[in-house]
């Protein structure tokens, strides 16, 4: 035994056996400490770093639900555009086509009220008359209806007339014709004012 083996009095003094790695089992209790720790660590590390791709992944699907509704409903938008648009070249096209029938149609109504129409010409004022409300035109202004400055073109004023309590239409020169809600042409009328009371 050398003299760093020995105590202060001269007895041998123990010393670890060493490990098979060649380190005292007291160093490898610390290093297994050590690697616990470490290990922990390193598992807390991991679970933080998991927790945070799962809030992106979270806030990334929230963002990419919020441009689906937008572009669903931008989608949704259009559609209705295009077909209020549609709609409203398909009633400007049968404007067109039936604002010029409306003189045929004046036509046909002298000849009713002079009786000449009868035989074939009756026929074709009949199909005529179907044809153009079936697209959609429609007759107004009838004798006693309220008189209406947006349906109604009054050409004069008759006086005034105790059984009527507003302006009203007493003769219709021309019958007046819509489409849908659109006046293509307002009835020509001659109305009479209520009386004072």
């Amino acid at each position: 035994m050398t003299e760093e083996n020995l105590t202060p009095e001269g007895e041998p003094q123990e010393t670890a056996a060493p490990s098979p790695e060649g380190h005292s089992f007291g160093d490898s209790a610390g290093e297994m400490a050590n690697e616990t720790e470490v290990e922990g660590a390193a598992s807390d590390t991991a679970e933080q770093s998991a927790a945070d791709e799962l809030v992106v992944a979270k806030m990334a699907l929230e963002e990419r639900t919020l441009d689906l509704q937008r572009l669903q409903a931008e989608y949704s938008n259009y559609r209705k555009r295009v077909d209020r648009d549609r709609e409203l070249t398909a009633q400007n096209a049968t404007y067109k086509v039936l604002a010029p029938i409306i003189d045929v149609l004046d036509t046909i109504d002298r000849a009713r009220e002079h009786g000449e129409l009868d035989g074939g010409f009756k026929a074709v004022a009949d199909q005529l008359e179907r044809i153009v409300s079936n697209l959609g035109l429609t007759r107004f202004g009838e004798p006693g209806d309220a008189f209406d400055p947006t349906l109604h073109e009054a050409l004069t004023h008759l006086g005034t007339d105790a059984a009527v309590e507003v302006t009203t239409c007493q003769h219709v020169a021309k019958v007046g014709y819509k489409i849908g809600d659109r006046v293509v042409r307002a009835a020509q009328v001659l109305v009479v004012d209520p009386a004072d009371s």
